[in-house]
């Protein structure tokens, strides 16, 4: 059995007082039906790390660069991520494909990086309304996992989450219905398949697009969703809280 994972990306958002506030909260629940990551900006990395240090809850970074080190002004290496004692790190996110334009091959190679350094990579795949809107959001989704489904080996696929992201649904208020979300699933499963059965069978895929405490049971009940990556949510302590107890 895959176990849920409820994934907290706040974004460029929170502040020392919020990060505090919201992560005592979090800790005082003892949420222990599910698996719960928070993704608090790189100023606040530390700080989660040092409040959550008696929790099982895991800290993540929102990004990472593709080089090690060097003469690359405000960017963050995986091993610093490590450093300071995160375990995942979120790759491909829907805004870092499209307000930074990282293409299919730098998330590879993000991926990539996150996993030599043992930690766990959250890659996320998704369509827009328009690639939607004309057919082709199976299609869109297969380009972006397809170059980690040639060049990752079956033992990598171990340290990966698969998080679908329905673009037209991240913000906006609008969610795939359960069915819309399912049939995703089912087919980024298919698609992991061609790794092998194992994979396929082993990896969580997370639904990310306006998850609420309202519509989660709903969502985690589809045999394919294996949890939320959760973002506006997860910035109020009884919504986030609400989504992990769903």
């Amino acid at each position: 059995m895959r176990r849920l994972l409820v994934a907290g990306n706040w974004k460029m958002n929170a502040s020392v007082e919020v990060t505090e506030s919201l992560l005592s909260a979090i800790t005082a629940a003892e949420i222990d039906n599910c698996d719960v990551a928070v993704f608090p900006p790189f100023p606040y990395l530390a700080l989660a790390k040092e409040k959550l240090a008696a929790s099982s809850v895991v800290v993540g970074g929102q990004n990472c660069s593709t080089a090690d080190s060097g003469a690359y002004t405000g960017e963050v290496s995986v091993s610093m991520l490590q450093d300071i004692g995160c375990g995942m790190v979120l790759v491909g996110h829907s805004e870092r494909r499209s307000l930074y334009h990282e293409t299919d091959a730098v998330v590879l190679a993000k991926t990539e990086k996150v996993l030599a350094q043992g930690m766990t990579a959250i890659v996320c795949v998704g369509e827009t309304l328009d690639q939607r809107q004309s057919g082709n959001a199976e299609l869109i989704v297969k380009q972006q996992l397809s170059a980690l489904l040639h060049q990752l080996s079956e033992q990598q696929w171990s340290q990966v989450v698969v998080a679908y992201e329905p673009v037209w649904a991240i913000g906006t208020g609008e969610t795939a219905t359960p069915e819309q979300a399912q049939q995703m699933h089912a087919f980024i499963r298919s698609l992991l398949a061609s790794v092998s059965a194992d994979v396929a069978e082993q990896t969580k895929i997370l639904y990310g697009g306006s998850v609420k405490a309202a519509n989660a049971a709903e969502l985690f009940a589809q045999a394919d969703i294996d949890g939320g990556l959760v973002g506006g949510a997860s910035l109020t302590a009884e919504e986030f809280l609400g989504i992990c107890r769903s």
